[in-house]
């Protein structure tokens, strides 16, 4: 198939409606209202989606991002506190005051080398090689400000109590601040942290969550530069150090129980092959499904690292660049909000949404594709048994406060995660209509936690119980500077 002769989505031209496959007049009263406000802001909920996309900033360097989020709170009554947690690209945006906290977060971080020009079905890179949006980081914060908006007009209006922050994700990528704002303390008097995260359906879990937790860790070895050819017996050689390391870990995996997950790039190889390499650097992600086994994980890394500079006569230091513990989520919040979902529904997608999407299926290799969701895929309960899979330090913050992550429909399923492929449709009418729906969803549970004092002491006693049955301790926190 011709993917070039595949329709191209038009960015630009008005949205059309993000209603339901679910009829919505199941709510009543201020939540009725609240779904449609959101409805109301379509165009800046397009126009946040689109923003971001274009802005394309990796981890630690999102400052257009942040300038132009800061200046929408801004203008919409937010106080904005930048560079929190020492992190200069981080911000905490705060509206209103007393009880209950509710803080909205979601990720903003770019992919390396996912550059991709939107709404078109074959690979075309807005600038070859640069970061993309390959994860979908650019809808979230759409989803929390819109929500929010909608749900702060009707607080002025019936003068109810409450607080609301709104916060992003610094670098998730690199699991690079979640437990920085954590240990510093921004989450103390926050009552609950609704997060939200791209996804092809609308869906919310409770109790463990599928995936695992990690440290993100790079090893440095010093040696002795000589002349590669001339006198190399005078020198000791950085990189063997990192080729050592390497190969006692890969042995090792043998012995690692399955559900491990370990991957590393050679940050630093040496300048030139004559030139004896008198430094060398590895950067590892070591994950594990408990704390413990991320722990005693990294501790055999590391006497292997000890090893290695042993072996190759050279010397060894470490930089912890982040940490995130296994995520465990909030069951009554999650219940709550999974009944705002079930009468909310997902998108009415357009038959132009699931020629596209199916375009998308098609290019990844699929021989029966099946377009966008039409049906929900329910409320992910506590796993019995842990599965293994990617990282995020939302972790962290569950630990500390009662968390839930709504999972929204702005992207397509089928597609590669961390790719390029993932960036297509994410500043699309798919992404507008996935975040519109978020942002239904997330207004409806704030309103449930601002009306139901019911609610708010179960989701504390819940969450006291859980924090009883795992002493949360920081990974390695001492030992890290954010973004360095």
């Amino acid at each position: 198939m011709n993917f070039r002769k595949t329709i191209i989505i038009c960015l630009t031209v008005g949205l059309l409606p993000a209603g339901s496959m679910m009829a919505q007049d199941g709510f009543t009263g201020l939540k009725a209202e609240a779904v449609a406000s959101v409805e109301s802001m379509q165009k800046l909920t397009q126009e946040i989606v689109d923003s971001l996309f274009s802005f394309s900033e990796l981890g630690f360097q999102e400052f257009e991002t942040q300038r132009y989020l800061v200046e929408l709170l801004e203008e919409n009554g937010f106080e904005v506190e930048l560079g929190v947690a020492g992190i200069p690209s981080a911000w905490w945006g705060t509206w209103g005051s007393g009880e209950p906290v509710i803080a909205l977060g979601s990720d903003v971080d770019g992919i390396p080398r996912s550059s991709q020009m939107p709404g078109v079905a074959f690979r075309q890179p807005m600038i070859e090689g640069a970061p993309g949006h390959g994860e979908g980081h650019n809808s979230g914060q759409a989803v929390n400000i819109v929500a929010a908006l909608a749900v702060k007009e009707l607080m002025e209006r019936e003068n109810l109590p409450g607080t609301i922050v709104i916060w992003p994700g610094i670098a998730e990528e690199l699991l690079g601040t979640k437990a920085w704002y954590a240990r510093d303390g921004l989450f103390e008097g926050v009552n609950a942290v609704l997060f939200t995260h791209v996804s092809n359906n609308l869906s919310v879990s409770w109790g463990r969550a599928r995936g695992t937790g990690l440290v993100s860790v790079e090893y440095l070895f010093d040696g002795e530069a000589a002349h590669g050819a001339g006198d190399p017996w005078e020198g000791r050689s950085a990189l063997d150090a990192v080729d050592l390391m390497n190969i006692a870990w890969n042995f090792r995996r043998e012995h690692l129980h399955p559900l491990q997950r370990s991957h590393y790039v050679i940050s630093n190889g040496g300048d030139q092959p004559n030139v004896v390499p008198s430094s060398a650097s590895v950067w590892y992600f070591i994950r594990e499904v408990t704390a413990d086994g991320i722990r005693e994980n990294f501790d055999t890394l590391h006497q292997i690292a000890e090893g290695a500079a042993l072996m190759s006569d050279t010397s060894m230091s470490r930089r912890i660049i982040g940490a995130a513990y296994p995520r465990h989520f909030n069951q009554p919040i999650a219940i709550a909000m999974d009944e705002n979902i079930q009468r909310i529904g997902l998108p009415q997608w357009s038959e132009d949404d699931q020629q596209f999407a199916r375009a998308l299926q098609e290019l990844m290799g699929s021989d029966e594709p099946q377009g966008l969701a039409t049906e929900l895929s329910g409320i992910i309960p506590d796993l019995e048994q842990p599965v293994s899979g990617g990282s995020d330090d939302i972790g962290d913050v569950s630990w500390n406060v009662p968390t839930v992550t709504l999972r929204f429909p702005s992207n397509v399923r089928g597609l590669q995660g961390h790719h390029w492929s993932s960036a297509m449709a994410m500043a699309t009418p798919i992404a507008h209509k996935g975040a519109i729906a978020g942002a239904k969803v997330i207004a409806t549970t704030m309103l449930d936690l601002l009306q139901s004092e019911t609610l708010l002491k179960m989701r504390k006693h819940i969450s006291m119980m859980y924090k009883l049955s795992m002493r949360f301790t920081h990974l390695s926190l001492a030992e890290m500077i954010p973004g360095h």
